[in-house]
């Protein structure tokens, strides 16, 4: 066949196809759709669990892979041992001083509490953010990265000075114009002084990591010792391929301290960035199969109706295949 010959044919088929999809306006547009709807349900679903995943190793990633959380609840129990939790003994300074000296495997630790208090400078306020005492290691703990100034020395911690380290947004709301170091706020009604502004943090479980302050834990006991939830010990494990070592050695030093008999069940919960994951892990699965079955349904639908148009097309046209073959076309 000539280049020629083939080029006519080309165009004639074209000419036929296009002539075809005029008389039929509708059919075409449903078979188009039918492949468009397959097509856009695989790519939105896969940029779906794509993006969940994304966003969930982000946020989990603030929690830290060698941070240890010591605290009176489990992340994730079931309802029966929650309730049984709330029996429990609060976690207190003794324990986190217990900890402190007598842990081996540890390159930082900290106690943390926290409440809800309004903080105000001159004529600026800001009603309920967290207020959260710990002391100067929860900079490497929390693993903070500090926009301006410092966090509290060891000396500002011990000897109850009263200072305090503000979050990002806290910052911006008080201090638009001037900056904050050196100034005095006040929370509640006891006056400290700005020594340090947090670097942008998000959040984290929908809670804003940027609206709260932080100050020393033993003047945070002293000027708000109403506050009766206890609190909770961070743990940074030296070394993060040794973390099972460090936590058998923290379930030890505080079943001491908190004088649990042998063989009786830890009344604590040591929690860890690995729970998080796993419980993602199996909510994910369960989510990726939904949306592949969503996908398959979708696929399954439009390949229905693209065969249910074909079909009627076919059988439409053929008498009219019959006269072209009857004419040599």
């Amino acid at each position: 066949m000539k280049i020629t010959d083939f080029a006519y044919e080309v165009k004639e088929g074209l000419g036929i196809s296009f002539q075809a999809i005029r008389a039929n306006k509708m059919r075409s547009v449903l078979t188009t759709l039918g492949i468009v709807i397959g097509i856009v349900s695989v790519t939105l679903m896969g940029t779906a669990i794509e993006g969940m995943s994304r966003s969930f190793n982000e946020m989990v990633s603030k929690i830290g892979a060698d941070v240890l959380f010591v605290q009176k609840f489990s992340w994730f129990s079931s309802q029966e041992d929650f309730d049984a939790s709330r029996n429990r003994k609060n976690i207190d300074l003794k324990q986190f001083k217990a900890v402190r000296d007598q842990g081996t495997t540890i390159a930082a630790v900290t106690p943390l509490t926290g409440t809800r208090l309004p903080i105000k400078y001159r004529s600026l306020s800001s009603d309920g953010i967290i207020a959260i005492g710990v002391n100067e290691q929860y900079v490497t703990v929390g693993g903070l990265t500090m926009e301006m100034g410092r966090f509290f020395s060891q000396a500002e911690s011990n000897g109850d000075r009263p200072v305090v380290v503000l979050g990002y947004t806290i910052a911006e709301k008080l201090f638009p114009n001037e900056t904050p170091l050196g100034k005095m706020v006040k929370l509640g009604s006891h006056s400290f002084r700005v020594v340090g502004v947090v670097a942008k943090q998000g959040s984290f479980l929908g809670m804003n990591m940027d609206d709260r302050v932080y100050l020393p834990i033993t003047n945070f006991l002293q000027k708000f010792s109403n506050v009766r939830r206890g609190m909770d010990i961070h743990v940074k494990a030296a070394n993060i391929n040794d973390l099972e070592n460090t936590k058998e050695e923290l379930r030890g030093i505080l079943r001491k301290a908190r004088g649990v008999k042998p063989g009786a069940k830890d009344d604590f919960a040591i929690n860890q960035q690995e729970m998080f994951i796993q419980t993602f892990n199996a909510i994910g699965g369960v989510v990726a199969g939904i949306g592949l079955f969503i996908t398959a349904l979708s696929l399954f639908v439009g390949a229905i109706g693209i065969m249910n148009i074909m079909f009627v097309s076919v059988t439409e046209r053929t008498k009219e295949i019959g006269i072209r073959k009857a004419i040599g076309a």
